[in-house]
């Protein structure tokens, strides 16, 4: 029994570690704040990552323990739209704070000697990655 309950307190430990990491990426990317001033809704930024922290706790809870609800097709399928917009939307925002944060994009223009245009790559990027997503899913390659 004491190597079970030794066993339960080390995954939760190292579980909340590293949601703490990713947490702390989050927020030292600076995602939310930039979406807030970008918005003019500051006055919400304790809300936002109170949401995404709610978010990655609840995610989690259901892919551990694989709770499935049981709803009509139709609910469960625009849920499921809704989610992995949502979810498209934020990784996206992360990735780009992330890049801003470490100065690639930056960088990338000033070694190719970009002057104009830049904004149309990060475009040209963010829509092969939709594009690139919506084929792996139509194709059912994601399981």
């Amino acid at each position: 029994m004491l190597k079970y309950v030794l066993l339960a307190i080390t995954g939760l430990s190292g579980g909340a570690m590293v949601s703490a990491g990713v947490f702390a990426l989050i927020t030292s990317t600076g995602v939310m704040t930039r979406m807030a001033g970008k918005t003019h809704t500051a006055k919400y930024v304790r809300l936002y990552e109170t949401m995404v922290v709610l978010g990655g706790t609840l995610w989690n809870i259901f892919w551990v323990f694989s709770i499935h609800l049981n709803l009509a097709f139709s609910v469960s399928t625009i849920l499921q739209v809704i989610m992995g917009v949502c979810q498209g939307i934020f990784v996206g925002c992360l990735a780009v704070s992330l890049a801003e944060a470490l100065n690639a994009t930056a960088i990338f223009a000033r070694r190719v000697k970009l002057k104009t245009g830049l904004s149309f790559i990060i475009l040209s990027a963010a829509v092969g990655k939709i594009i690139s997503s919506c084929i792996q899913f139509i194709n059912d390659w994601v399981k």
